[in-house]
């Protein structure tokens, strides 16, 4: 189960941070990705990071802006939001895969239909 949080109203320009908390005994073994859905838009890739937290991989519209890290002592995955802007209004969903191979690159990690388990959903919106 994923629970995230920490979303909220925030001006052009600003950070927030989102949260990810997971339960079950086998947080290690999964690839763990945010996932956005503006109004009436498709859900998209944003960040993903690896199963030891290695590696992260971007989507080029939060690249530099956006980073993605986990704590799996505390089965917890986060996204550091900076420099928001209007355009990355939108629900924020966190993910799960547990059949992730330990290296698993960007072009798997960004693919949606690759992800089993998804939070409820957070919202981020971004004033101008």
């Amino acid at each position: 189960q994923l629970q995230a949080s920490g979303g909220g109203l925030v001006q052009a320009g600003g950070s927030l941070r989102l949260s990810c908390a997971a339960s079950g005994s086998s947080f290690t073994r999964n690839l763990m990705g945010w996932f956005r859905q503006a109004p009436g838009k498709e859900r998209v890739f944003v960040a993903a990071i690896s199963r030891s937290g290695g590696s992260s991989y971007y989507s080029d519209s939060v690249k530099g802006r956006f980073t993605i890290s986990r704590d799996n002592a505390k089965k917890m995955v986060y996204l550091q939001m900076n420099s928001l802007e209007p355009d990355d209004t939108a629900v924020y969903y966190c993910a799960a895969d547990p059949n992730a191979i330990l290296t698993a690159g960007p072009d798997y990690s960004s693919s949606l239909e690759n992800y089993h388990y998804w939070g409820q959903g957070t919202l981020v919106t971004v004033s101008s």
